[in-house]
């Protein structure tokens, strides 16, 4: 029974450790959608829009920690039309059908190491990464650990807002927003398969939150 025990903490430690290895990982964000078009006229492919921005999004405040911004404006930008392009709208400021504006924010926690129960496989973040596999019985241990790192990174939960209006009205016609927490501290590519999430479904999403899993490199 004991060497029975023996391979199975064996076998969990090892396929959680190519797991924690593989060149792929899971950016699951969770999507918010909402879309009132004009006499449920949707719009056309190849449909133009342009960027418009707040007050705050014009300012040369630089991204930082404090500020809830990573990347700036431009760069958003920059990642959102690669988004829109995906579901059909074309960037033409000059001959614009739609206003779009978009903004992210980011709030760190920070994560504190595997507080010791008699039992535990544990993964670091970005960082930092580890398995570990214990357990005790009767006074004895049996432990198996693999130390891939030393520290464990922040929970960086993001969020993603995109909102378009008519630019004739200057009514909102869609609205959507995209959240998701992970280790993950680089947002230059974290942030893309979020506004992918968020325009999920476009023109027409589903009611409702959902949950939209994209893999990235790592």
């Amino acid at each position: 029974m004991k060497r029975a025990c023996q391979s199975i903490f064996v076998a969990v430690a090892f396929a959680a450790l190519l797991s924690a290895c593989s060149g792929l990982r899971l950016v699951d964000t969770d999507v918010v959608s909402f879309a009132q078009w004009p006499g449920a006229a949707v719009p056309a492919p190849g449909s133009s829009y342009r960027f418009e921005r707040l007050p705050s999004q014009q300012s040369a405040l630089q991204p930082s920690g404090i500020s809830g911004m990573e990347l700036s404006q431009d760069q958003l930008e920059t990642i959102a039309r690669t988004a829109l392009d995906k579901v059909g709208l074309r960037n033409n400021p000059s001959a614009s059908n739609f206003n779009v504006q978009v903004s992210a924010s980011t709030r760190y926690a920070p994560r504190y190491p595997y507080n010791g129960s008699a039992f535990g496989v544990g993964f670091g973040g970005f960082g930092g990464t580890g398995v570990s596999l214990g357990a005790g019985n009767a006074g004895s241990f049996i432990g198996f650990s693999f130390p891939l790192g030393m520290a464990e990174s922040p929970l960086y939960m993001r969020e993603v807002s995109i909102l378009i209006r008519d630019a004739v009205s200057n009514a909102v016609v869609y609205e959507s927003k995209a959240t998701h927490s992970g280790v993950w501290s680089d947002a230059q590519a974290v942030l893309p398969a979020m506004f992918e999430a968020a325009l999920q479904g476009f023109p027409t999403p589903p009611a409702g939150a959902r949950r939209i899993n994209i893999e990235i490199p790592r």
